[in-house]
């Protein structure tokens, strides 16, 4: 990547602005909850700049590409602040509004009513800005009849019992799709990342008319719940 000075210089500022915020939570006594939400908030923060400086190839691709990731984690973090939990359904539709893909026409949604907790929720939203960046650039969302489907499950009933989550994004229209010649952010996000955070297996077939990512992860409390009613639970304390 170019400049690498300027880089190292971008991330010892944000360590040094990510140190100050944690001295002035833990002076300002903020409740343990929201401290503990917002110093995992900081440390995906500064994963997602090293690792975006690492993977980048050039110092206008890091900016452009972390401008949207960062975006994407903000999202979830007002929803998350605001409800406590993050609508699966709408962090997925949000993310792909943010790309010009509505739901309903080259974007089709379906599964029962999830909800994240706030750094599950996050790391899924990084996931998902990733898949969509990929569609946008390499794959179906650069052809006009390009589109996905995105469809998710829970095996058992995901309320008394954990259960497993399992999430498929499967693009269609795209012409002679192929497995990438370098391993990108996008990439280590999918296979590492949700891996390491959320249990998760994550299976990715390069086939010629778009990508197909199917992400399983166990529905724990720490992660998420299935829920009977979306609309009715929205303003609920999660448990």
């Amino acid at each position: 990547m170019a400049e690498p000075e300027a880089t190292d210089a971008r991330l010892a500022q944000l360590e040094a602005d990510n140190a100050r915020l944690r001295r002035l939570l833990d002076e300002t006594g903020t409740p343990d909850g929201l401290r503990h939400g917002l110093r995992d908030t900081l440390a995906m923060l500064r994963a997602v700049l090293r690792l975006s400086a690492e993977t980048a190839e050039t110092v206008d691709g890091y900016a452009t590409h972390l401008e949207g990731r960062l975006d994407a984690i903000a999202r979830v973090r007002v929803a998350a602040d605001t409800f406590g939990e993050v609508s699966l359904h709408t962090l997925i539709s949000d993310e792909l509004m943010v790309h010009l893909i509505r739901e309903g026409e080259h974007a089709t949604l379906e599964g029962p009513s999830v909800r994240l907790r706030p750094k599950a929720a996050q790391l899924m939203a990084l996931a998902v800005h990733e898949l969509c960046s990929n569609a946008v650039e390499h794959g179906a969302f650069g052809l006009s009849k390009g589109g996905v489907d995105v469809t998710w499950a829970v095996a058992g009933d995901g309320t008394s019992a954990p259960g497993d989550l399992t999430l498929v994004w499967k693009e269609t229209g795209g012409t002679g799709v192929t497995p990438p010649s370098r391993r990108g952010f996008g990439m280590q996000v999918l296979t590492e990342m949700l891996s390491y955070e959320l249990r998760a297996t994550v299976a990715l077939a390069f086939v010629p008319d778009g990508l197909r990512c199917t992400v399983d992860c166990p529905l724990i409390p720490r992660i998420g719940r299935l829920v009977e009613d979306e609309r009715a639970d929205e303003g609920a304390e999660p448990p």
